[in-house]
């Protein structure tokens, strides 16, 4: 009995098929929005013409092309195809498929191309799985994920394969995809040109919920009615906000926040604060990152950004959304437009280094803590020079560990109140070489 094809549905088709899949395209010069990928020299193109696969993962976000390049894919080549998802099927069904692989490539000398749709649902164990059958040719791995291969598939197998990506359609794709599909509506429609632009748009380089959209708002109508923007925005009832909280896009936008921030740019910074706070970020997460920044990235060229960032976390607490959107604009806004600097975090990166690599060594008696009378007799504190005790409460002593040269870690930069850290620091430094120079003198 022939294997279904996910592809295939049952063996009695519904009458009643979505929009999407009755425009879906019939060839691959068909594929709107991935020109890159199917270029004439491109590594896939030349696969799918020779018809000579080696393992690949399509990556992108949903309603790219990556279950109809599959489909395609199936439809031409002389290969034994299998296909199944990891959403609808189980591991061990999976397995079973590419035990039949096996057999037919010891047997037979087949290969199978074996399509994996949503592979990023099947955990790593389960994915470890698949390798020997991929180490030993007999199945080509065919998968497609929304997510990123680096942090969801295994190395071990990410390795064996290419990675294509596809990208998210422009809005001129999706509009034509939108004018090709309006004939196919049973009603017969007129949609106004506004309408459809703005269709694709909301679509957010989605084909599929393009066409959803569509589908929706012509049930809405009725026959011989023209779309227009208004009757569109009345038929969806609804803001789509495109926002991705637990993967990739998560830490795409709170880096280009704070590579923002970081850039002096209080206008991208507030854009990229209101596309995570409409898309539901945690109001926390975002405090967070905004006191790491205060730190990171400005730190003592202006010591009020901690303080700023320190409030506003305590200003998301009381008010909650929406409110505190104005609060973390205001943290925001402030931590961009303030001078910056990095001296501190290469100061601490500096000092871990040698504290990691000197953390044998033991603090120097003088400045131990000597809170009983037998450390007082073991020498703890001994020698320790109270700086209130001298002329502009200054002695200097070495307060590095023994056997470890005396280093500098922060450099002040020249921005902001760091430059007034500079004048102190000059001072401290003086008044040591003038102590050093006077302790010479006197041996």
């Amino acid at each position: 009995m022939k294997q279904l094809s996910v592809f295939e549905g049952t063996l009695h088709p519904p009458t009643e098929i979505p929009l999407a899949e009755k425009v879906r395209p019939l060839a691959i010069n068909d594929i709107k929005g991935q020109a890159n990928l199917f270029a004439p020299s491109s590594a896939l193109a030349k696969m799918i013409e020779r018809d000579d696969y080696s393992a690949f993962i399509l990556w992108g976000p949903p309603g790219t092309g990556k279950t109809t390049i599959a489909r395609l894919i199936e439809k031409q080549t002389r290969h034994t195809f299998r296909s199944c998802s990891a959403v609808l099927g189980k591991i061990g069904e999976v397995k079973e498929l590419m035990e039949r692989a096996r057999f037919a490539h010891l047997n037979e000398n087949r290969k199978t191309l074996v399509f994996i749709d949503e592979i990023h649902r099947f955990n790593k164990s389960q994915q470890d799985a698949f390798l020997p059958y991929v180490e030993s040719g007999a199945v080509v791995l065919i998968g497609a994920t929304t997510e990123n291969p680096s942090f969801e598939i295994i190395p071990a197998l990410l390795s064996r394969c290419h990675v294509f990506v596809l990208e998210p359609l422009a809005d001129s794709d999706i509009y034509d995809i939108l004018s090709r599909a309006m004939p196919i509506i049973p009603k017969k429609l007129a949609i106004e040109t506004e309408a459809l632009q703005l269709l694709a748009r909301k679509a957010g380089g989605d084909a599929r919920k393009a066409l959803n959209n569509l589908e929706l708002v012509s049930r809405h109508a009725e026959a011989g009615d023209t779309i227009s923007v208004d009757f569109l925005a009345e038929a969806l009832n609804t803001r789509s906000f495109f926002y991705d909280k637990q993967g990739e896009e998560h830490y795409n936008l709170i880096s280009a926040f704070q590579k923002s921030i970081r850039g002096s740019d209080p206008q991208a910074a507030l854009y990229w604060l209101a596309r995570m706070l409409e898309g539901g970020e945690d109001l926390l997460y975002i405090s967070r990152r905004l006191v790491r920044m205060a730190s990171e990235d400005i730190g003592l060229a202006d010591p009020q950004a901690l303080v700023q960032a320190m409030a506003v976390k305590d200003a998301v607490h009381f008010l909650g959304m929406p409110e505190a959107g104005v609060a973390l604009s205001q943290a925001t806004v402030y931590l961009a437009t303030a001078p910056k600097s990095n001296s501190l975090e290469k100061a601490y990166d500096q000092a871990r280094a040698d504290a990691c690599r000197t953390s044998h060594f033991k603090v120097p008696p003088a400045i131990r803590n000597a809170p009983t009378q037998m450390m007082n007799e073991f020498g703890y504190g001994k020698g320790y020079r109270y700086s209130h005790d001298f002329d502009n409460h200054y002695s200097y002593q070495k307060f590095f560990p023994e056997h470890m040269e005396e280093k500098t870690y922060y450099t002040p930069s020249q921005f902001g109140f760091e430059k007034e850290i500079k004048k102190r620091l000059d001072w401290w430094e003086a008044l040591k070489g003038q102590q050093l120079r006077e302790e010479k003198k006197n041996e």
